[in-house]
């Protein structure tokens, strides 16, 4: 006979603090308290996520009375009801703006925040990232798997906005493997890198995260590249985290100009950039 699960335990385990209810409205944990190999999965990777997230919102709620955290790219809002349920929920004050780009998501998430009593912690945008509706000044800016150049709106909302934190986990990026493919780079040395289809691939997205990583260097952050949990968990793992310290970094964005020159590419991070960065 299978043994009774306590939903108290479980959910105690996976987040003191965080209530059975929410954790059963994210499909966190099953009616009866258990957890399934999906929700195991989702666990491991936000948990461990909220974790490294700690020190930033630490800093944050020390230094602003009301801190503005965007999650771009939102989803079902899993990070968001839990980045609002373990930090500004406890701090009572702060707002999580949580964008998506699917209507009947956000107006899920809405009701969800309704019946959780969430309301007044929580706003749910619904749009695309580039033209959210969202404070001017924000503090930190996340992004979990957020697909292809969606990851690129979601760091230039952060620099743009001036947030003092950023942490994203790119999802699939074909874009820059895109560009390789029409314009290859002329040094042969370079060109052998992406002749073959699935090289070329592997390489863009490598060559995608680098570039965001020196983007925001350049632009005054300090910069850290990690794996978010194990391949087990997810193919898709990289976490970039960054801290706003300086205006910008001459040294970070030559070699920045440097890269994008050698391999011919502009992917949409550096095209949003361009098209803010005052002419002449």
């Amino acid at each position: 006979m299978r043994k009774k699960v306590d939903r108290r335990d479980v959910a105690a385990e996976l987040w003191p603090g965080v209530s059975v209810a929410l954790l059963q409205e994210l499909h966190l944990i099953t009616r009866d308290g258990d957890l399934n190999a999906d929700a195991r999965r989702k666990v491991k990777q936000i948990r461990h996520l909220l974790q490294l997230l700690r020190p930033s919102l630490d800093d944050v709620l020390e230094r602003f009375p009301s801190p503005a955290i965007v999650d771009c790219g939102a989803g079902k809002s899993y990070l968001g009801f839990l980045l609002h349920a373990t930090a500004l929920a406890p701090a009572g004050r702060g707002t999580v703006y949580s964008i998506e780009s699917r209507p009947e998501l956000v107006a899920d998430a809405e009701a969800r925040a309704a019946r959780l009593d969430a309301s007044s912690g929580m706003r749910f945008v619904s749009g695309a990232i580039t033209d959210a509706a969202v404070p001017e000044r924000v503090h930190l800016v996340t992004a979990l798997h957020a697909c292809d150049t969606a990851t690129d709106d979601a760091l230039a909302l952060a620099i743009r906005r001036n947030a003092d934190h950023v942490a994203v986990v790119p999802c699939c990026q074909a874009e820059v493997a895109r560009q390789l493919g029409e314009r290859p780079p002329s040094d042969p040395a370079s060109a052998a890198l992406c002749e073959h289809p699935w090289h070329r691939r592997e390489l863009g997205s490598h060559l995608t995260n680098v570039i965001r990583a020196l983007a925001l260097e350049a632009n005054g952050y300090q910069v850290t590249v990690t794996e978010l949990a194990g391949w087990e968990h997810s193919l898709k793992n990289e976490l970039i985290l960054g801290r706003r310290r300086q205006k910008f970094d001459r040294a970070a964005q030559a070699r920045l100009d440097a890269l994008l020159e050698r391999f011919s590419v502009r992917p949409a991070l550096i095209r949003a950039l361009d098209a803010t960065r005052p002419s002449g």
